[in-house]
């Protein structure tokens, strides 16, 4: 499951690259998104800001609440559960990316290897998003299969929408949709660095 990607690219190149407009964000978002983060979705033609990840209540000892933990990823084979349903029938998005992580290495020593698109700033991931009470606007990225050059590193992907589905992705029906959820067919520039995975963030 992918739980880091990057966007580059300022809130007013995104709305170019997705010819939408940009809303003002009141303040920056982060260059590395990890759940719980805010980032720039692209939802009816703006540029917003969302939390990346639904929140999913919890309890702890003696039936105490926890702090709701953001969950970010959703498969395509559970988009028909009630959790997730609802966004993807009717608050499909667009998420915008430069590139997005993976973890490979042995545990313990696990390192970031980063997909990206050849030759392009930015691309579309497939998202769904919904208003919550938590915090404000979430929003989701869908994975699917991966694609032969990600399967040695994961056995996920997002899905990765060409511009030519766009449209049908945001507008079209849920069905029309839900055969855009396939592993990307072309190819994904991968660059395997010597980041660790787990290092502090920048909060």
């Amino acid at each position: 499951m992918c739980n880091l990607y990057n966007i580059r690219s300022s809130q007013t190149e995104i709305a170019d690259f997705f010819d939408a407009i940009a809303r003002d964000f009141g303040a920056n978002t982060a260059e590395e998104v990890f759940p719980g983060y805010a980032a720039p979705v692209v939802a009816e033609g703006r540029v917003r800001p969302m939390v990346w990840g639904f929140p999913l209540h919890r309890t702890g000892a003696r039936g105490r609440p926890l702090k709701p933990k953001p969950v970010n990823n959703t498969r395509t084979d559970t988009l028909k559960n009630v959790f997730w349903r609802a966004s993807f029938e009717q608050r499909r998005c667009l998420i915008p990316v430069t590139r997005f992580a993976e973890a490979e290495g042995q545990r313990g020593a696990m390192t970031r290897t980063w997909f990206a698109m050849p030759d392009a700033p930015l691309f579309a991931t497939a998202g769904i998003g919904r208003q919550t009470d938590e915090w404000g606007e979430a929003f989701s990225m869908i994975m699917t299969e991966a694609s032969d050059q990600v399967a040695p590193v994961h056995n996920r992907m997002p899905v990765v929408l060409p511009r030519e589905a766009w449209a049908t992705w945001l507008g079209g029906t849920p069905q029309e949709a839900y055969r855009l959820c396939r592993p990307f067919a072309g190819a994904l520039a991968i660059e395997r660095s010597e980041e660790p995975w787990f290092k502090p963030r920048n909060t």
